[in-house]
C-alpha cells in the first residue's frame, strides 16, 4: 500500500513539474532561467503558468477531499459538492457578489470567497431542513433534496445574470465555466496553506470516516460523537468549496469522480484514501 501511495506521489509531482512547459509555445529551460523583464517565456511560466498549475492542483484536491467526506457522510457513492447543492450554493453567492458589485477583503481573503462560503452553507442547511420535513431521514432523502436545490439555484444564478449589466453578466458567464485566470501569486499565497489545513484536518478525522461509512448506530458504539462530527465536517468541507469555487468557478465533476479514481488504488481505508 505505501510503495502504490508513494507511485501516486511522484506521478502527482512529475505532473506539477512538466504541466507549466506545456502551452501554445514551448518554454526551454533556458528562457526560465533568465530572470529579467524582457523575457517574455520566462514570464509566462513564472507569473503564469506555474500559479495556475498550483492552484489547479489545489482546487482538484479540494473538491476531490469534498466528494470523499461527503461519500463517507452519507453513505452514498453518488453524493458530490454539486450533487448536495453545495456547489451551486458558492456558485450562487458569488455570482450574488458579482452582481452587488461589492468589493472587499478580510484575513487575506477575497469578499467573493465569504459569499461563495456562505452560499454553500445556505444551500446544505437548506438541503438538510426539506431532508428533516420527513421523520425517517435517508441518504437517499438527502440526495434528492440536494438535486432538486442545485436545479432550483441554477435558475437562480439564470435569474442574477437576466438582472445584470452587460459587463457583469459576462462576468458571470465567463466564472460559471469555470478556470484558472491566476496571474501571479496572491491566489496561490491563499489556497495553499487552506490545501494543507484541510487535508491534515480531514487525515484527523479519517478513523471517524471508516466508522460512519459502516453506520450511525456502529460508529455511536466505538465512540464516535456522529451529530457533531456531521456538523462540524459539513461546515468545513462548505467553506473550502467556497473557496475554491470563488476562485476557479464550479468545476463539480472532480468532487464525485476522482475519489471512486483513487478508491481503486487505494481502497476504502479514508487514512489512505
Amino acid at each position: 500500500m505505501n510503495s502504490r501511495i508513494l507511485g501516486l506521489a511522484v506521478i502527482a509531482g512529475l505532473v506539477i513539474f512538466l504541466a507549466p512547459f506545456w502551452g501554445v509555445n514551448a518554454i526551454g529551460w533556458k528562457d526560465i532561467l533568465e530572470f529579467s523583464s524582457v523575457n517574455r517565456d520566462g514570464n509566462i511560466f513564472w507569473q503564469m503558468r506555474l500559479p495556475r498549475v498550483i492552484v489547479g492542483f489545489c482546487a482538484g484536491a479540494i473538491f476531490a477531499l469534498g466528494g470523499m467526506v461527503f461519500q463517507a457522510l452519507f453513505r452514498n457513492p453518488l453524493v458530490s459538492p454539486f450533487t448536495l447543492g453545495v456547489t451551486s450554493g458558492a456558485s450562487l453567492g458569488a455570482a450574488l457578489y458579482i452582481y452587488l458589485g461589492i468589493s472587499f477583503s478580510l484575513l487575506g481573503l477575497s469578499g467573493i470567497s465569504y459569499f461563495a462560503f456562505l452560499g454553500a452553507l445556505l444551500s446544505v442547511w437548506i438541503v438538510w431542513m426539506l431532508a428533516r420535513a420527513k421523520q425517517n431521514t435517508s441518504t437517499t432523502t438527502i440526495l434528492l433534496a440536494g438535486v432538486a436545490e442545485t436545479f432550483f439555484l441554477s435558475r437562480f444564478i439564470i435569474c442574477i445574470q437576466y438582472l445584470s449589466g452587460v459587463n457583469q453578466s459576462a462576468k458571470i458567464s465567463r466564472w460559471l465555466m469555470g478556470g484558472f485566470f491566476t496571474f501571479g501569486y496572491s491566489e496561490v499565497a491563499n489556497l495553499v496553506p487552506i490545501t494543507l489545513v484541510g487535508l491534515l484536518v480531514i487525515w484527523y478525522f479519517s478513523y471517524d470516516l471508516n466508522l460512519l461509512t459502516t453506520g450511525d448506530d456502529f460508529a455511536k458504539s466505538r465512540g464516535v460523537e456522529t451529530k457533531k462530527v456531521l456538523y462540524f465536517l459539513i461546515i468545513f468541507i462548505s467553506f473550502l468549496i467556497g473557496v475554491v469555487v470563488s476562485l476557479c468557478g464550479p468545476i463539480a465533476f472532480v468532487g464525485i469522480v476522482v475519489p471512486h479514481i483513487c478508491r481503486l488504488f487505494v481502497g476504502f481505508n479514508h487514512r489512505y484514501l
